[in-house]
């Protein structure tokens, strides 16, 4: 009888020795601020893959124009200083560990209702998966403001799609969350690019059918580099900006990566661009 009294302790104590080793699981809220609907769609998309509560971030005088008339107010209010006033949230952001940040990427960075969320709120010790959707890029350089912005938070690489390409996003979206972690399944490891060699003939015709259709985009393609994707190429170009004439509210001419897919027989598509 005391044998099996002992053998009872032990099997409590490496009970209570595997649940004291337990990782918590981590509370995620997947907020976002969406004027098109196409950043609603990557929130909801990463929200039912997360089981994710989600809630939406919303200007109190909405930018509701067409991309002109947006662009427009954008620029007056950043000259002026305004800050973008938006409404109170419903979530209580204490109670969460993880906070995917969505947003459009205007001027090279978060949306205004985006910054004036950061500006008010401290995620200090919380994690930030900011998601992205944009003309061209700005993964990158708005990703370097939240982390300004949020000094004490940890700040993850993030996921960013042009709106042009939204029908490859599910797919992308299951990718990056297995990748890193937040949802378990097999996924793509892909390898590093190629060293950067001069551009050839036939690899400059691909760099201009994948940007031909993209007037923002004016640029001439250098070195390149490449690597194995499922079913096709993916190129990374560096490329130079060209000379504008009457162009004066593009960007100043410059050095850029644009990232370009080959899938099978299917047109060059370039996938995001880094300044």
């Amino acid at each position: 009888m005391k044998r099996l009294s002992l053998i009872f302790a032990i099997m409590a104590a490496m009970i209570l020795a595997v649940s004291c080793g337990q990782k918590k699981a981590q509370k995620v809220l997947v907020l976002y601020y969406s004027q098109t609907g196409n950043t609603k769609l990557v929130a909801e998309e990463i929200a039912n893959k997360l089981g994710a509560d989600i809630e939406e971030i919303v200007a109190v005088n909405p930018y509701d124009g067409d991309f002109m008339q947006t662009i427009e107010r954008c620029m007056k209010e950043r000259e002026e200083g305004v800050i973008t006033e938006i409404k109170p949230l419903k979530s209580k952001i204490a109670k969460y560990d993880v906070i995917f940040l969505g947003y459009p990427v205007w001027f090279g960075t978060v949306a205004p209702p985006v910054a004036t969320f950061l500006k008010n709120v401290d995620l200090s010790g919380k994690t930030i998966v900011p998601f992205c959707t944009f003309g061209s890029g700005g993964l990158e350089s708005s990703t370097k403001d939240i982390e300004k912005s949020q000094l004490n938070a940890q700040v993850m690489p993030g996921y960013g799609v042009r709106a042009a390409r939204l029908e490859a996003m599910p797919a992308e979206v299951d990718q990056f969350l297995k990748e890193n972690g937040f949802i378990p399944g097999d996924y793509i490891q892909l390898g590093e690019f190629t060293d950067l060699e001069e551009v050839t003939p036939e690899e400059e015709y691909i760099f201009i059918k994948a940007t031909d259709n993209y007037p923002m985009l004016h640029a001439k393609a250098k070195l390149v580099g490449k690597r194995w994707i499922p079913n096709g190429t993916e190129y990374l170009f560096i490329a130079e900006d060209q000379p504008r004439e009457f162009k004066n509210n593009m960007p100043p001419a410059g050095e850029m990566k644009v990232y370009v897919t080959v899938i099978g027989d299917t047109k060059p598509e370039f996938t995001r661009v880094v300044r």
